[in-house]
């Protein structure tokens, strides 16, 4: 895992990340976040990231940035104890599907990189439940460990704070605590508004191989190989979006 980031890489994401919250309530930050000297340049290529990741995967900025600010406080140099990195704190397996998949480069904790991982999987947890709300309880326990709450078991208090903070920014409610007792669909994406017709655009399995690596996490997989082998069995793709406005591919 590439080391953590110094401060001074740090304080663009910081003042761009103070300059919107404006549209976020202060409700939902983790922690105060120190303002620093950096240039507008530098600001505003971090608020272009999150515009490109929000049109990329037709999400609103604002969830961006509102999962941000609870994940990292604006830190892309970010790392908690059970290793999720940067601004967006993806997981080692979710990194390592995405952002082969998408041409990322290897650095996890490079802004734009991250902010586009982060955008993709919300998108894919939007996709495979269908419920912002879920979709944010999939982001911080897992998928695999959510669809044991769809099965009956209790989301962990973590997931229950994160989605308490979150959902409000989002308009959404968070989920209740009852079993719920409906099983997920795992072809959802397949049909998500996002896909137009058959061969109009390719279709996209990275978000999915993503998915499966951390199912494979949650239910203890003991060593890289189940991720490898998930990833390894699903088919590249050239991309889930044609790019916009002459964009790379990522």
């Amino acid at each position: 895992m590439p080391p953590r980031r110094s401060s001074a890489r740090r304080r663009p994401v910081a003042l761009a990340w103070l300059a919107c919250l404006a549209a976020v309530p202060a409700t939902i930050l983790a922690a105060p976040v120190q303002a620093q000297a950096a240039s507008p340049s530098d600001a505003d290529a971090v608020a272009r990231h999150v515009a490109a990741a929000a049109q990329r995967y037709a999400i609103p900025e604002a969830w961006i940035w509102a999962v941000m600010g609870v994940e990292s406080a604006g830190d892309p140099g970010a790392v908690s104890a059970k290793g999720a990195m940067g601004l967006m704190q993806i997981m080692p397996a979710t990194w390592a599907a995405l952002h082969v998949r998408y041409a990322l480069g290897a650095d996890p904790y490079d802004v734009r990189a991250n902010i586009m991982a982060g955008a993709a999987y919300l998108r894919a947890m939007l996709d495979r439940y269908g419920d912002p709300a879920a979709m944010l309880a999939a982001y911080n326990a897992g998928p695999g460990r959510y669809d044991e709450y769809l099965r009956g078991r209790p989301l962990p208090a973590e997931t229950r704070t994160y989605v308490a903070r979150l959902a409000p920014v989002i308009g959404a409610a968070p989920p209740s605590q009852a079993h719920p007792g409906v099983a997920p669909d795992p072809l959802a994406w397949t049909r998500s508004a996002l896909f137009a017709a058959r061969g109009a655009i390719p279709s996209d399995r990275a978000a999915v191989a993503a998915q499966r690596a951390d199912d494979a996490q949650s239910k203890g997989a003991s060593d890289g190989r189940s991720t490898v082998a998930l990833i390894a069995a699903t088919p590249p793709s050239p991309g889930l979006f044609v790019p916009l406005s002459g964009r790379s591919s990522q």
